[in-house]
């Protein structure tokens, strides 16, 4: 059951085509999943499941939250069934009707506002609409609703501010952010103890890699994940994120590749 402070629905809708391009010298078969990853934390472990682009699965004491589910069913087919879904935004890439419905069941759902209101009735009597700022929990997790927006004045048309979200969850003592479609913003930026952290970088929807580096660098997560990096060239994480901090590159198109 999901609960939080209050509820907020009626953001404007975002539209943006999803993308898929290659990354990486080992060519995956389409139907092959991304190895899984696993972070111990003080109540067991959480393993991560990278599923394409945007899309991740995290899976914790026999349970799976989906994040940003696109892409058709069959996209899950080997991973558990959702025990929650989280929707950042109501762009393409990150929420897509058809695979919710066909993945959803009786699943808590945790969206921005926007994306609430475009639920058929049957999934939106299982949402809860999360406005930048409110705390809540979702599985009896700890979360709350990060401001995910852009910074940089031509971009602002791409992600308002006010609309998209990230998340913080806490599985035991680790702090897990997904940081949805945004620049460095200064919710970002003050953020403290993240145990795991996943950062989108594509132009010109999101930051630079040098953007994600410096923002790396400030709040300082234990482990980076970069995602959502289309065809961006990720060697600034190889060189300039400071010590201390460990960068995790993945494939995460191989679902994407032939």
């Amino acid at each position: 059951m999901v609960t939080r402070r209050t509820v907020v629905a009626g953001m404007a809708g975002l539209p943006l085509a999803g993308l898929a391009v290659n990354f990486g010298s080992t060519v995956a078969k389409a139907q092959e999943m991304p190895m899984a990853d696993t972070v111990s934390t003080s109540a067991g472990d959480l393993v991560i499941h990278p599923v394409d682009h945007a899309s991740l699965v995290l899976e914790f004491d026999g349970k799976a939250i989906y994040v940003d589910p696109v892409g058709g069913p069959e996209r899950y087919a080997t991973l558990p069934a959702p025990s929650a879904i989280l929707i950042t935004h109501g762009h393409g890439d990150h929420f897509d009707l058809p695979t919710l419905e066909a993945i959803a069941g009786d699943a808590p759902l945790i969206t921005n506002g926007d994306v609430r209101e475009k639920l058929p009735e049957a999934l939106k009597a299982q949402a809860t609409a999360m406005a930048n700022g409110e705390s809540g929990t979702i599985l009896d997790l700890p979360i709350r609703a990060i401001a995910a927006h852009n910074i940089t004045e031509d971009r602002m048309r791409y992600h308002p501010v006010g609309v998209g979200n990230g998340y913080v969850l806490s599985f035991g003592d680790s702090q897990v952010y997904v940081a949805g479609d945004t620049e460095p913003t200064e919710d970002m930026l003050g953020l403290t103890g993240i145990a795991v952290a996943f950062l989108p970088m594509n132009l010109p929807y999101t930051m630079t890699p040098q953007q994600a580096v410096e923002a790396i660098n400030t709040f300082r997560p234990a482990i980076i994940y970069p995602y959502h990096y289309g065809d961006s060239d990720l060697s600034p994480l190889k060189t300039d994120v400071e010590d201390g901090i460990e960068v995790r590159l993945r494939n995460w198109y191989a679902l994407s590749q032939d």
